[in-house]
């Protein structure tokens, strides 16, 4: 959609924040967490909290996609590369989410039980669809975490480059200023 919109409107800049953090403590909590002993007293809760949280990023994502298809949002700025990049890279970031809500998915419910999500509602489990499933997929959604954080480091990064050296209104449109 193309239209004269200024900044992204509040519920587009709320959804990325809270987006933001939930990727990076989510990221932050399986790296740490792979690591618990069985007999650690966060062996159980902090596999529930990363999963639940992902489901919810998961729904928070769909909701998210469906929102920018039916708003407008303010054009991107910078040259010809700056945004053939961003596209890309905006699009390479839903492609690794989606991979790291099935790997998550495929991981957990190999054994056919469902994800409980913080008792709210449960996700049912299918079980294995493949030998060795949960290992295939943990290997691939460690990857895949890697490869989002990684591109969310460049994106923050290209944010800041637009902000302080380019001194367009790349970061201030999500922020909600101009």
């Amino acid at each position: 959609m193309s239209s004269n919109v200024q900044i992204y409107n509040l519920p587009a800049r709320i959804v990325h924040w809270v987006s933001a953090l939930a990727i990076i403590g989510l990221f932050g909590v399986g790296y740490w967490m792979v690591d618990l002993s069985y007999y650690s007293e966060w062996y159980r809760t902090a596999p529930h909290w990363h999963k639940s949280i992902g489901i919810l990023l998961g729904l928070l994502t769909v909701f998210r996609l469906l929102w920018k298809m039916f708003t407008s949002s303010p054009q991107i700025e910078g040259n010809h590369f700056e945004k053939v990049a961003a596209k890309a890279a905006h699009g390479l970031v839903y492609v690794l989410l989606f991979l790291l809500f099935t790997t998550g998915y495929l991981i957990s419910t190999e054994d056919g039980r469902g994800i409980d999500v913080f008792g709210w509602f449960t996700v049912p489990g299918m079980g294995a669809f493949f030998e060795g499933q949960a290992d295939l997929s943990g290997e691939i959604h460690e990857i895949a975490a890697w490869s989002l954080i990684v591109l969310s480091s460049v994106h923050a990064l290209a944010a800041l480059k637009h902000h302080f050296i380019t001194k367009d209104n790349t970061l201030n449109k999500m922020i909600g200023k101009i």
